[in-house]
């Protein structure tokens, strides 16, 4: 039996900040992809990077050096070109020092909001098998934002440290889920909440092979001066 041979592997981080992430072709990534497809945050985060940037009278070399993103990659998602993935947003907004939904958010008027489920935007990881969705109106930066978030069966997602100052406020509201807090794991059964400092490093993982896990969270920053 003759078999074919194996793709050379490529990082997790080079996945994430070299190359635009392929759709997802499986997982909680595909569904949220199918469900409102005009609601495309491409071209949202990419007139908002190119105002930040400019902003700060900052090259693409700049910042591609102060975020760990390539320059490449900074370039596309600024034109429009490349649909950055959860971490490279993370990235840029630190290096900006901005909250992430700087990155996503478009002016409007203040008012009511309902947040239909099926007109949700939302951000995948570059396999598709961790995806946030924003439960607040992404009308402008927010010092809280409210999200949730959803991981396939076995599902790891690797969070970045977050700006000094951000608090991380979770519950698991479907399976169980092991978080990692700079090397110290806790799990958390259905119902539990944590609350921790998150900037640092820190990682989601679901320890069911048979479900997906749901979470809630919410995010408060540090107050700028």
């Amino acid at each position: 039996m003759s078999t074919k041979p194996q793709k050379p592997k490529v990082s997790r981080k080079t996945q994430d900040a070299e190359r635009e992430p392929d759709p997802p072709k499986s997982g909680p990534g595909r569904s949220a992809a199918r469900e409102e497809p005009s609601q495309d945050l491409t071209p949202v985060v990419g007139r908002n990077l190119r105002r930040f940037r400019s902003e700060r009278a900052l090259s693409l070399e700049a910042l591609s050096k102060a975020s760990g993103v390539s320059r490449a990659m900074l370039g596309q998602v600024e034109l429009g070109q490349s649909t950055p993935t959860i971490n490279v947003v993370w990235k840029i907004a630190r290096a900006l020092d901005v909250p992430f939904s700087a990155l996503i958010s478009e002016q409007s008027t203040p008012g009511t909001w309902i947040l239909p489920r099926a007109k949700a935007r939302v951000l995948a990881s570059s396999d598709g098998a961790f995806v946030s969705r924003a439960l607040f109106p992404m009308d402008r930066p927010r010092n809280v934002e409210f999200y949730e978030l959803r991981l396939a069966p076995r599902g790891v997602e690797q969070a970045e440290p977050h700006p000094p100052g951000t608090v991380e406020n979770l519950v698991v509201a479907r399976g169980r889920v092991a978080l990692s807090i700079d090397g110290d794991r806790r799990l958390l059964d259905e119902g539990d909440a944590i609350l921790f400092e998150a900037d640092l490093p820190h990682s989601y993982e679901n320890v069911d092979a048979d479900g997906e896990a749901v979470m809630y969270l919410v995010m408060t920053y540090a107050h700028r001066g």
